[in-house]
């Protein structure tokens, strides 16, 4: 029988495969229609969803404070991501998505550290290999000059994803699927409000839907895999393995698109696998 220990490795793993397949998809959507359709309609579709497999297979009835928790990392989860396109937009991805990722697993290392203990010796180093392997796939190849400014976004972004994975940890002790729904719906709402505010349209065109729709199914199935990973085990180890989610978009990039990778890139996914062998040891 597996153990706890190898489980919670085991889905956060999964959570950071389906996480990055559903950038892949919401990515190429990305592409074709409004941001804001993009997430607006995949977080929908991630919501019911989410709502259906609560009423299945959640039997315990859900605390407030739960849903409260879940709220919190929904919004916070929301504000980073828009902090992550707002700089993506800026053309600062050289600094904004390798920052943020490395941001977003390294709060909740930092968090588990205080509320769980310190991780022993070999998942330790396997978090710095993992940090370092997010900061190589994320990082674009021509390096690029930063102003002290410029720090803002992808700062703002990290942390949000970071108090996202911390919030959804404190709201899973008693069900799954509904503190996620609940962060969701939160998500839903402030994404809306935001689009409303900038003028941006609601909904995409009806041919780009399916594969929105899948966006949507993978970022809710990423959400319950990190949710059981940290039921199970520990925050720090659930969250880190989960930021490895750029080797999953990158893989997909590469044998999808035909895309090239880049030295760093390959020196990334060798970082990633050196993390998970030392974090399961």
């Amino acid at each position: 029988m597996f153990s706890s220990e190898l489980t919670s490795i085991t889905f956060g793993l999964l959570s950071a495969i389906v996480w990055g397949a559903g950038d892949f998809s919401g990515g190429l959507a990305s592409k074709r229609t409004g941001v804001y359709a993009v997430i607006i309609t995949s977080q929908l579709v991630g919501l019911f969803l989410l709502l259906g497999l609560a009423l299945v297979f959640d039997k315990a009835q859900p605390l407030p404070g739960d849903l409260a928790w879940g709220a919190a990392a929904g919004a916070a989860g929301a504000v980073g991501l828009l902090a992550l396109y707002r700089g993506l937009a800026s053309g600062r991805m050289g600094l904004i998505a390798p920052l943020s990722a490395v941001l977003a697993a390294a709060l909740p290392v930092m968090v588990g550290a205080f509320t769980q203990g310190i991780p022993d010796l070999a998942q330790f180093i396997g978090f710095g290999f993992a940090l370092v392997g997010v900061w190589l796939l994320s990082r674009p190849e021509r390096a690029l000059d930063f102003r002290l400014n410029e720090f803002i976004l992808p700062v703002v972004a990290g942390v949000g994803f970071g108090l996202f994975f911390i919030f959804i940890d404190n709201a899973n002790e008693r069900t799954v699927f509904w503190p996620i729904m609940a962060a969701r719906v939160a998500s839903v709402i402030l994404m809306t409000l935001t689009a409303r505010a900038n003028g941006q349209p609601l909904w995409p065109e009806r041919a780009h839907v399916p594969l929105i729709a899948l966006a949507g199914v993978l970022d809710a199935g990423g959400n319950a895999f990190f949710t059981i990973a940290t039921q199970i085990g520990r925050l720090d180890v659930a969250s880190v393995l989960s930021s490895l989610y750029p080797a999953s978009t990158v893989a997909l990039a590469w044998m999808i698109l035909k895309e090239r990778l880049t030295r760093p890139q390959w020196l990334g996914v060798a970082a990633a696998l050196i993390a998970i062998v030392l974090i399961a040891l």
